[in-house]
């Protein structure tokens, strides 16, 4: 069902909104975790080194999906807060067309050059072909893996958070078992973990595309919805364009840190594959309650209520604190055993690694956490400059930090190039929020 997220209690709005979503992305990371912590305990140490070496390649492609989900969700808010529909579903038909065309254009050019980015990361010949193949079968897929996050940014962009979590229960639910029957009981290795997410990301991506276009119907609109508009097309890109090289920066910048992790050799990078799928877990976490901030900020502005943005932000970081509080205390306390779930064992140096990791970027959660609430009112605005700017000062001292620091440091100084990022832009962030770039509305 659609919710017009401009009416009732701010705070209590903008959680029962964001809750739906976080349990989704909770599912969504299950289906991720479960593909290294069946590669791991079923297929070994190199299996899951593989699958993590090959990790920063496909957020790139992951970078352009969720770039033109937040593209279209904030426009699609926008003009669902202000009841203007027609130009809603006119937005909506044009997302849907130009996405599955750019996701064409960005398989056929991963298949091509897929050896060459696993070569550039400098992946170790042990692992190499394993990763090579679950790369090239991820990319395959990758069609469905865009819409559907293209059509869940639609979703929320009506106020409906339940109906992408229903569909992610049975996908991830479908991954894992899928997972357990490719890899534990076929015994295909790396590929199975490949073909189990294929398939249950386009079971998945057809659901989703179906109720959509039920949901479509449903909403009235009187006059002519066109189905492909370039000037609709030039108005999502100028949320989508910033949000994709945004996203995909810092997936170039992951790859250039993977490739000096994957210089100190495989058990290395097998515990921070672990640990990163785990930091990742939280990120996203974070990131989702962000992306609900977003709906909530695009949807007020556009129905001209500025003062109910402020008060969501408020709530906002409220459930920012509780996550992070959660996420601190299983990671920094409990670090060894959450690395057990990939690992079969914490004493050697995949898991020594994987420690290290969580110990030093965990206390900063609660700092990365302000970052993404403030980010949220930022995208929801269309304040993309100043969104970009603070989270391309984050990547840079990340990638700059991490090859100055580990040459006297090793590994750790890679490490603590994280929590050093996230503090200077959590500071711009919050600068540019309490500046006000964010009081200004897309909908004409």
């Amino acid at each position: 069902m659609v919710k017009d997220l401009t009416q009732g209690n701010p705070q209590s709005v903008l959680r029962r909104f964001s809750i739906p979503m976080f349990i989704s992305m909770i599912f969504q990371q299950l289906y991720n975790i479960a593909d290294s912590v069946i590669a791991g305990k079923f297929a070994g140490e190199d299996a899951l080194a593989a699958v993590g070496a090959s990790y920063p390649i496909t957020m790139i492609f992951m970078a352009v999906a969720v770039g033109s989900n937040i593209g279209c969700s904030v426009v699609i808010s926008q003009y669902f807060g202000a009841k203007q529909y027609v130009k809603m579903k006119t937005a909506v038909s044009t997302t849907l067309i130009s996405s599955a065309a750019l996701s064409a254009v960005l398989i056929a050019a991963g298949l091509l050059g897929s050896r060459g980015l696993m070569k550039m990361i400098n992946t170790p010949e042990n692992i190499f072909r394993e990763g090579d193949l679950y790369l090239r079968i991820y990319i395959g897929g990758f069609l469905f893996c865009f819409l559907y996050n293209v059509a869940t940014g639609i979703f929320t962009s009506l106020g409906d958070s339940k109906t992408p979590l229903y569909f992610l229960i049975g996908s991830s639910l479908g991954n894992i078992v899928l997972d357990l029957l490719f890899v534990a009981g076929f015994g295909w290795g790396v590929a199975g973990v490949a073909w189990a997410t294929f398939l249950a990301q386009g079971i998945a991506g057809a659901l989703a595309l179906l109720a959509l276009q039920r949901r479509m119907a449903d909403i009235p609109a009187q006059g002519r919805v066109e189905r492909f508009s370039r000037e609709m097309l030039g108005r999502i890109g100028r949320i989508a364009v910033p949000s994709i090289l945004q996203q995909s920066f810092i997936s170039v910048g992951n790859i250039f840190i993977q490739g000096l992790i994957n210089s100190y050799g495989s058990s290395v990078i097998a515990g921070y594959s672990a640990a990163i799928k785990l930091n990742t877990f939280c990120i996203t976490s974070l990131t989702t309650l962000g992306n609900g901030t977003s709906s909530f900020t695009a949807q007020n502005l556009g129905a001209g209520k500025p003062d109910r943005v402020r008060d969501g932000l408020k709530a906002a970081m409220k459930l920012s604190a509780v996550v992070t509080a959660v996420f601190f205390a299983a990671y920094f306390l409990g670090a060894g055993p959450a690395l057990s779930l990939f690992l079969k064992g914490e004493g050697g140096l995949a898991g020594q690694t994987g420690i290290a990791f969580l110990r030093i970027v965990s206390p900063f959660y609660f700092v990365v956490g302000m970052k993404l609430m403030a980010d949220g009112v930022l995208r929801g605005s269309g304040a993309m400059k100043e969104f970009m700017i603070a989270t391309f000062t984050d990547l840079l001292l990340r990638v700059v930090l991490a090859f100055v620091l580990s040459s006297v440091l090793g590994t750790t100084g890679i490490w603590l190039s994280w929590p050093i990022g996230w503090g200077a832009a959590t500071v711009l962030s919050l600068y540019y929020y309490k500046k006000g770039v964010w009081k200004r509305t897309l909908a004409e």
